[in-house]
């Protein structure tokens, strides 16, 4: 079972606003998540979840985008503050040691080689770039050497072989070291929601890509939370219609959505936000038309130690 659960950053990048809320009208949604002045991007976090259980696991949950990217992919997405440092490891070069805004932990959670499994969603590059890195002579290593790397097996297949929209997201340079590593191993498509581990149950959504799995979390002291991922990243996205034009199948993330934010406000569920740069996360309710909106909210999430 879970002992302790936080949010992890593993730092933030720009994507541009547009891509981001689909056929939402600017002037509608710069008024929840204002872009940054000089540009149409807007700045999205990348939070992680770390996960220890009783028996001795340390589950990483995504990655961030990593810093093996060349120049003028990092000038175009802006990332700051990699997990090593969020985690207190060595940095890599094309990352400043502190970003406005944003600090590492105060003190250091885990080295990456007390890592026991790390769990990827699904597999665009800034949810498994941290999961590899650079060394001194320029080759590729795993940054958590002794984890089992988990992904579903259909998702693996779809970013192996994909579509043209999605080929800019599934970069080889992050999935061929995975492969070559002996450390990767598949989890199912199910049809319903099922236990992974102990407190650990998986859900398979195929609106945002194919076979993405979000985390439904049971806690000791009885909360019930749930990762949203790329399903409802920011606490912008609340409203159903507000899909991003990322997804593969936008009709299908409506009903994903809602299936979603019903269960979580009827269940009095946590919903935790990958993407929001400003929120970890928070309570749902009802407003006084019936539409589910964000009730109390938070930063950051720690449960045990």
């Amino acid at each position: 079972m879970i002992t302790s659960l936080q949010t992890v950053m593993a730092g933030s990048l720009e994507l541009d606003g547009g891509a981001m809320f689909g056929v939402v009208p600017k002037s509608v949604w710069e008024r929840k998540y204002p872009p940054q002045p000089d540009s149409n991007r807007c700045r999205w976090a990348m939070r992680c979840l770390l996960i220890r259980t009783d028996d001795g696991r340390n589950i990483l949950v995504d990655t961030g985008i990593g810093d093996k990217d060349d120049a003028k992919f990092r000038e175009h997405f802006q990332p700051s503050l990699p997990l090593e440092l969020a985690l207190h490891l060595p940095a890599g070069p094309n990352f400043p040691t502190e970003s406005p805004g944003e600090t590492a932990a105060t003190n250091p959670i885990l080295w990456a080689e007390e890592i026991t499994d790390v769990f990827f969603t699904h597999l665009h590059f800034d949810h498994v770039g941290g999961a590899s890195y650079l060394d001194e002579r320029g080759q590729t290593q795993l940054r958590f050497p002794n984890a089992t790397h988990w992904v579903c097996d259909a998702q693996w297949r779809w970013a192996r072989d994909p579509n043209p929209r999605e080929a800019a997201s599934f970069l080889p340079r992050n999935l061929d070291p995975l492969q070559d590593s002996g450390r990767l191993k598949f989890l199912p498509a199910e049809r319903d929601d099922f236990t992974w581990l102990p407190g650990i149950q998986l859900r398979t959504v195929y609106g945002h890509t194919e076979a993405m799995q979000l985390l439904l979390l049971d806690l000791p002291d009885g909360q019930r939370l749930a990762y949203g991922a790329d399903l409802i990243p920011s606490s912008a996205h609340m409203s159903v219609p507000w899909v991003m034009a990322y997804d593969v199948r936008p009709l299908r993330t409506l009903a994903e959505k809602e299936r979603l934010l019903t269960e979580a406000v009827d269940g009095d569920w946590t919903l935790l936000f990958e993407h929001d740069f400003h929120l970890a996360g928070g309570k749902l309710r009802r407003d006084e038309r019936g539409r589910i909106r964000l009730g109390d909210s938070f930063t950051e999430f720690r449960l045990g130690t």
